[in-house]
């Protein structure tokens, strides 16, 4: 089986919730900035939320997936949507914004190989694949179909975020997926009147840490609620606000990102 790009980066997480789909879409165009060609797979099936977050959602629902429900069929080939210099493919491009995806369990991983090894998506250098959360069977689909170059862990500051980002770090450990990083997003809230830092979350204890299990801090970023007014807009942050701080610091963790998948 072909590698689908030079570099593939799964970005995971332990439960929902925590910004893994932002982190996702602003990685994957914090590389292409750097000149690469990049894809983006949006994986997570039933909740796909980078099509709303490019404005690139449906409004009509499809009525039938003969495709999808007979595997034995011939599969077709997808072209990939193109969005500020990112080759993209989501399940939320066949689904209307409400619609979910009925399918059979059997059939769901189907779905998955189609998404990903029926895509045209020419030669790529880096891949980043959103996974669902959590480390169920699909999940670890995903990771043997599209057989990662490693790992973003993303969590929030709260003991659960963290407990259940362990999970997911021990499946890619088992499976021997080199695990790049991890992000702890929604990291404190910067006022918009004084800029100071404030923390909204109790501290995470050390020992439930994804920290003390080895995982680096590739960066932390603040709670900002601007961010989900931009992803209404289909606006993404590295293109709403290239020169803010935020911007800064996602391109500081893609950069760690990418110093961590030739070291």
């Amino acid at each position: 089986m072909l590698p689908l790009a030079g570099h593939v980066i799964v970005v995971a997480s332990g439960k929902g919730g925590v910004g893994k789909s932002t982190i996702s879409l602003n990685l994957a165009l914090a590389l292409a900035e750097k000149g690469g060609a990049v894809g983006l797979l949006d994986a997570d099936v039933h909740a796909p939320d980078i099509p709303l977050m490019l404005n690139l959602t449906r409004t009509r629902a499809r009525k039938r997936w003969p495709l999808f429900r007979n595997p034995r069929l011939e599969p077709v080939r997808f072209e990939p949507v193109e969005r500020f210099g990112l080759k993209v493919m989501s399940a939320g491009f066949l689904l209307a914004e409400d619609q979910a995806l009925s399918l059979p369990a059997a059939s769901i991983n189907f779905v998955l190989d189609q998404l990903a090894r029926q895509v045209t998506w020419g030669k790529l250098d880096y891949l980043v694949v959103d996974l669902p959360p959590g480390t169920a069977d699909v999940q670890q689909h995903i990771v043997g179909l599209v057989r990662p170059s490693g790992a973003l862990i993303v969590v929030s500051p709260q003991d659960l975020a963290h407990l259940d980002a362990k999970k997911v770090i021990s499946m890619f450990r088992e499976a021997r997926v080199p695990i790049l990083g991890g992000v702890e997003n929604m990291h404190g809230l910067v006022c918009p009147e004084c800029h100071s830092h404030l923390e909204i979350f109790p501290s995470v204890r050390e020992s439930r840490a994804i920290w003390s299990t080895g995982v680096e801090k590739l960066g932390e970023l603040p709670f900002d609620p601007g961010l989900s007014r931009l992803a209404e807009r289909g606006r993404p942050l590295l293109i709403a606000e290239p020169n803010g701080e935020a911007a800064e610091r996602l391109r500081q963790i893609a950069a760690r990102t990418a110093e961590a998948l030739v070291t």
